[in-house]
Parts: structure tokens; sequence; C-alpha cells
């Protein structure tokens, strides 16, 4: 097969889901990421700890939207992120002076090592490089980041959709576990 043939796709677009899907997938993702930033504005207010992570909005549309998917067990997003948030950790404090550099390295060696442990989380690549390129305040946290907000706010949002993903008939959550 040519390079402009792979271009062309080898399958078609899937079919729409439906209402009850998107409803049930919104009121997830309402859900989940209304308690993290709960946590995040209200109790964390005023103090250096952070619970509200860019990367927790892709885990969302997975966990609630795309939860039969591989990519959104808890397997995957409690050990991609975690993974990940060790890995930009450590690569932003071994570089912290060459953030051009820290920044692909961290979600390059967290693909890598995510595809190792069999934890692949899309999600996970933002949250290594949120590690890197993050403002004072997530730097401050240190390898404290892995914890919180990285583990604290995905265990939080895995909760929500145990719960909502099995409140509908049609649905159920996690495929598996390990």
């Amino acid at each position: 097969m040519s390079f402009w043939q792979k271009l062309s796709g080898s399958t078609q677009s899937p079919p729409r889901v439906s209402l009850s899907e998107i409803v049930w997938s919104w009121l997830g993702s309402f859900l989940g990421i209304a308690a993290v930033a709960y946590i995040n504005y209200k109790i964390f207010a005023g103090t250096d700890l952070v619970m509200l992570v860019g990367s927790f909005g892709a885990s969302a549309l997975l966990i609630y939207g795309a939860n039969k998917s591989p990519f959104a067990q808890p397997r995957n997003l409690l050990g991609g992120h975690l993974l990940s948030a060790i890995i930009g950790v450590g690569t932003y404090q071994i570089l912290p002076q060459h953030p051009w550099l820290a920044a692909p390295l961290a979600v390059a060696t967290s693909i890598a090592a995510m595809h190792v442990t069999r934890t692949l989380h899309p999600p996970g690549g933002a949250t290594a490089l949120i590690a890197v390129m993050g403002d004072a305040k997530i730097h401050a946290l240190g390898f404290f980041y892995v914890v919180m907000p990285v583990g604290v706010g995905a265990a939080i949002m895995l909760l929500i959709a145990l719960v909502v993903n099995n409140i509908p008939k049609n649905r159920s959550y996690p495929q598996y576990w390990f």
C-alpha cells in the first residue's frame, strides 16, 4: 500500500451514539470534573496545593464517553497517569534549565513506559507534559504531584465513573481491572 493510499483511510466513520449515551457521558464528565474542581477551588483555595490538571479533561472523555475503550479502563487510567507523572517530574528535575528538551523527553518516555506496562492512557502524555511545563505551583509539588493532584484526582474520577457508568442498564464499567 502506498503512502497516499494509507492517507485515504481504511474504514468508515463509526455510527452516532444514542441520546442516552450522550446524556450519561455528559453527566459523568460533569460530576467527575466538578468533584475535582470543587476540591481545587474551594478546599485548596489560598494554598499552594492544586487538584485540577488539564489532562483530566481528556481522561473524562475516555472514562465517561468511551468507557469501553482499553485506554479508559482503571489500570490504564491510574497506571498511565501515575507513571507519566513520575516520569514528568523526574525529567523536569533533571533538566529544569532545558524545558525545550525536558518536555519531549518526558512525553516520549511516558508513552514508551505506558506501552511496556500495558497502561496506555493518552492523557498520561499530557500529565507528563504538565509536570514539565506547569507553573511554579506544579514544580513546587515535586514528586508529591504524583500523589496529588494526579493520583487522588484520577481516583476520584474513577470512583464517579464506577457509579455513573453502572446506573443505566445499557452501560457497564469497567471492562476489566488488570
